[in-house]
C-alpha cells in the first residue's frame, strides 16, 4: 500500500479557499503517472471525489498499451471509501474510463447508496463504521496486489495510523501556504512512527523545483 501526497514546506495540501492549490510540476506529475502505471488500484477519499474531481486515468499512452501488454486494464481500478455516500454519480471518476469503480460504503448507508450509484459502480458493504482493514482484505480478494492511495487527508490519517501504509512518497513544494484554516497532509492521530520508531528514509530526489521523499513504512516496501 503505497500513500502518495504533495505538500508545502508547511504541510498544507491545499489552499483554504475554492481554488485549487498546484503542489507539483510537469515532471512530477508525469512521474506519479509512471507510479499509478504500476498499481492495481487508486484510492482516494469521497471528500477527494467532490472536491478534486479527478480523473485517475493514466496519462502517457506508452503506459497504457504496456499495461494492456500485461493483459491489465490501461487504467488502474478506481476505489473511494464513503460513510454517507454524498457522491455525485457523474463525477470523472464514474464517467470517465473503462476499469472497474468500488465504493466502499459505511453499512447503514448501502441501501441508498446501491440507489444512487450502482448504475455506475460496484457498491459493497464497508462495515459500522467503516473499516479499512476489511476494506483493503476486500480488494486483495479481487486481486489488487499493489494500492495507491492518493488523499485526501483523512484517508491518508486512517491508513498510516492503522499501520496499513508500505510506503509513502511525499513532495515537497517550495513554498508555504501559511493559513491553518487550509488542509494538512494528515490530522492529529496515533501515528506509529515517532521519536522511538523513525520512518526509514529510502531516497531523497530533486524533481525540478520540488523535492521527493519516499519512505519504507513495512517489510513489504519495495524498491
Amino acid at each position: 500500500m503505497l500513500l502518495s501526497c504533495g505538500m508545502s514546506i508547511d504541510g498544507y495540501v491545499d489552499s483554504p479557499g475554492d481554488e485549487r492549490l498546484l503542489l507539483s510540476n510537469d515532471a512530477d506529475f508525469d512521474r506519479v503517472d509512471e507510479v499509478r502505471a504500476t498499481c492495481d488500484a487508486i484510492l482516494v477519499g469521497a471528500g477527494t471525489v467532490r472536491t478534486d474531481n479527478p480523473r485517475l486515468l493514466i496519462r502517457d499512452e506508452a503506459r497504457r498499451r504496456a499495461r494492456i501488454t500485461r493483459g491489465v486494464c490501461p487504467d488502474p481500478v478506481k476505489v473511494t471509501v464513503t460513510s454517507s455516500c454524498d457522491l455525485d454519480p457523474a463525477a470523472r471518476f464514474f464517467a470517465l474510463g473503462d476499469a472497474d469503480k468500488l465504493v466502499y460504503c459505511a453499512s447503514p448507508a448501502l441501501p441508498s447508496a446501491r440507489r444512487k450509484l450502482g448504475g455506475v459502480a460496484t457498491v459493497i458493504d464497508g462495515g459500522d463504521p467503516l473499516d479499512l482493514n476489511r476494506v483493503t482484505a476486500d480488494l486483495a480478494d479481487r486481486g489488487v496486489g499493489r494500492l495507491m492511495v492518493e488523499g485526501g487527508g483523512s484517508m491518508h490519517t486512517q491508513f498510516l495510523t492503522a499501520g496499513l501504509a508500505d510506503e509513502l512518497q511525499l513532495v515537497v513544494a517550495p513554498f508555504f501556504v501559511g493559513d491553518s484554516t487550509a488542509p494538512r497532509f494528515v490530522s492529529d492521530g496515533a501515528f506509529p512512527w515517532g521519536p522511538q520508531r523513525r520512518a526509514d528514509l529510502t531516497e531523497v530526489r530533486q524533481i525540478g523545483d520540488v523535492v521527493l521523499l519516499r519512505y519504507a513504512l513495512s517489510d513489504r516496501f519495495r524498491d
